[in-house]
């Protein structure tokens, strides 16, 4: 137990510490909050608490606009981030220690310059960002769980955080130390998964009555026939992220209609919540 430790940004003593202090109830508790977690093996199970604790034990947990940060909180945010990291290296999130906690959205200033060089300054409200090499942005509310079962904003940004691993966001996690993937495949398979969903998205928007407000709930029937949130079309990096959340959190429409992509994010988490969900 914990021999993948050395060397991983926390000391075994500490991870050993923080595994001890979670107990048993805290921890069953803390996992049937989240529906996806089911079917999980018993080896499984102890590699996900193993890689909590870890969390735990190398990232600081801060409060922002009066949120107290519970042992509870930092647990259901551990496990939900252990989760992408079951089978893989935990040094994938290292370079970075904090996580910050608000107890709903919060806003985020943007600066965008258009094709003409004009510069657009404005703020925008946001569940969870990542910075590159700073810390994980969560909103408390959104993180929780009980919210939309097909959304998982800390998977969603621990998702950002492997892909930041490798150098800028451009939806390719680090593969230099993966046999089983090239980079070549990765990019070809990310481009065409890409490409095929934007032009889905393209034929549902315009099958959309024009009756039908697109940004309303009315508009719901439409986008749900998509394997994944319409904000995975924004760039590569957020297609990555958003489908990343669909690979854990719901499976099955991912891989029944962007197979090819589904297997490639299998290879790389190796794993395959589809058939432990069922």
């Amino acid at each position: 137990m914990l021999r993948w430790l050395a060397g991983r940004g926390a000391s075994r003593r500490r991870v050993a510490r923080e595994l001890a202090q979670i107990s048993d109830d805290a921890w069953q508790t803390g996992v049937r909050r989240h529906p996806f977690l089911a079917g999980l093996t018993a080896e499984q199970d102890a590699a996900l608490r193993e890689r909590a604790a870890w969390l735990l034990a190398s990232k600081s947990f801060s409060g922002a606009q009066g949120l107290e940060v519970t042992s509870d909180i930092m647990l259901s945010v551990a496990i939900q981030a252990a989760l992408p990291i079951l089978a893989l290296d935990p040094a994938l999130y290292e370079g970075w220690t904090e996580i910050i906690l608000y107890p709903g959205g919060f806003l985020i200033p943007r600066t965008d310059v258009d094709e003409s060089g004009v510069v657009h300054e404005y703020v925008t409200e946001a569940s969870g960002e990542a910075w590159e090499g700073g810390p994980v942005i969560l909103s408390w509310e959104d993180s929780a769980g009980g919210q939309d079962p097909r959304v998982n904003v800390v998977i969603h940004e621990f998702a950002h955080k492997l892909d930041l691993y490798a150098g800028e966001a451009d939806g390719i996690p680090s593969l230099h130390m993966r046999r089983d993937i090239q980079a070549r495949h990765w990019a070809s398979v990310l481009d065409e998964s890409y490409d095929a969903f934007c032009r889905a998205l393209e034929a549902v928007e315009a099958a959309i009555p024009s009756d039908v407000d697109p940004e309303s709930d009315q508009a719901s029937p439409w986008y749900d026939t998509l394997p994944l949130d319409p904000y995975a079309a924004t760039d590569p990096a957020e297609f990555f992220a958003v489908s990343s959340e669909g690979f854990f959190v719901d499976p099955a429409p991912l891989a029944r209609k962007l197979p090819e992509w589904y297997a490639l994010l299998r290879t790389y988490y190796r794993q395959d919540p589809l058939e432990r969900l069922g």
